[in-house]
């Protein structure tokens, strides 16, 4: 299989703003605190990717987002293995986007510390910063 094509928030942006769909594989309770405010939104949590993947339409681009860039990673791939040839995952997910100011709807609740991915560690940067 292919490797996924992967791009940044910024030229994520850019390609939103130009009508190419961004399909936010968080969870319902995530996008209640913060979401993407962009014209062509899709929302289907990845704990129902498998089910409903049908939904996102197989013959236009599409840009596949979360927190951080790794589920949307993994549904990137999903949906390849499942006929998609135009997807692609945005890495960093809605925490860059939103450091970057990008257009959102409600605000991400600051970390203090740990990983967001659960192991529990703190970044590896030495400081507490997110690790993903």
């Amino acid at each position: 299989m292919k490797e996924a094509l992967e791009i940044c928030p910024t030229t994520a942006f850019g390609l939103t703003e130009k009508g190419i769909l961004l399909v936010d594989v968080r969870e319902p309770e995530e996008v209640a605190e913060a979401s993407f405010d962009v014209r062509n939104l899709m929302l289907i949590p990845f704990s129902q990717l498998e089910e409903r993947y049908h939904e996102i339409p197989v013959d236009r681009e599409v840009i596949i987002a979360c927190h951080v860039g790794e589920r949307s990673l993994m549904a990137t791939y999903f949906l390849m293995n499942h006929g998609y040839e135009q997807v692609i995952n945005m890495q960093n997910g809605i925490v860059r986007w939103a450091e970057k100011g990008f257009p959102m709807k409600g605000a991400l609740k600051r970390k203090t510390g740990g990983c967001c991915c659960g192991s529990g560690s703190p970044g590896t940067d030495g400081t507490n910063h997110s690790c993903c």
